[in-house]
Order: structure tokens, then sequence, then C-alpha cells
């Protein structure tokens, strides 16, 4: 299966900065990203090797986990809606590695 590098460019969507995250990226060497809803495990770990690629090494990514977080309902005085559904993954790296935001291509 060949991963079309346009569609690589744009599965990842943001990094999720929270207290969790933080404490899972310093404990298990793991990174949490919002993806769009129809991506798959194979072109998460390409496109963050393709993104994340260091001129002197190579970012390695050993997993990824994938989930559905259902959006909330929310209610404005009498109009009720619903928040969007949307797709969180975990990408664990290889051990010594990192990523580094600020010089991502």
């Amino acid at each position: 299966m060949s991963l079309n590098p346009e569609r690589l460019m744009k599965v990842l969507l943001a990094p999720i900065i929270s207290e969790k995250s933080t404490m899972v990226g310093e404990k298990q060497n793991q990174y949490v990203f919002r993806v769009l809803d129809n991506a798959t495990k194979p072109e998460i770990k390409a496109a963050v090797e393709l993104l994340f690629k260091k001129k002197e090494s190579k970012i390695e990514v050993t997993g990824v986990r994938v989930l559905n977080v259902r959006g909330k309902d929310k209610k404005v005085g009498k109009i009720q809606g619903r928040r969007r559904h949307w797709k969180k993954a975990y990408v664990s790296l290889k051990s010594g590695q990192d990523i580094n935001f600020q010089s991502a291509e």
C-alpha cells in the first residue's frame, strides 16, 4: 500500500497539550495528536515520520494507539446541540528520541 504524501500532510491536525499528555510523554515517550476522523494507524505512523524527520537521524515510531472521542452535548438556553466527534492518536517513539514541534517541516 503506497501512502500519498499530500494526504499524509493533512492527517495530523494538531498536537494535544494537556496535563495528561505531558505526563504520558515524560513517562512513556508518547505524543498525543488530534487526527483526521478517517485516518488509519499506518497513515498516522507515516505522517509522524515524514513531518518530524531530522536531518541527522530518522524518527522511529514504535506504536500507534487511536481512540474516538465523542462530542459533548451542549445547551445554550433552549437551543441544544452537540460538539463534533473527533479522533485522538497516542504515538510511541523509540526510547531516546523526541519530537521538536518548532522544527516540523
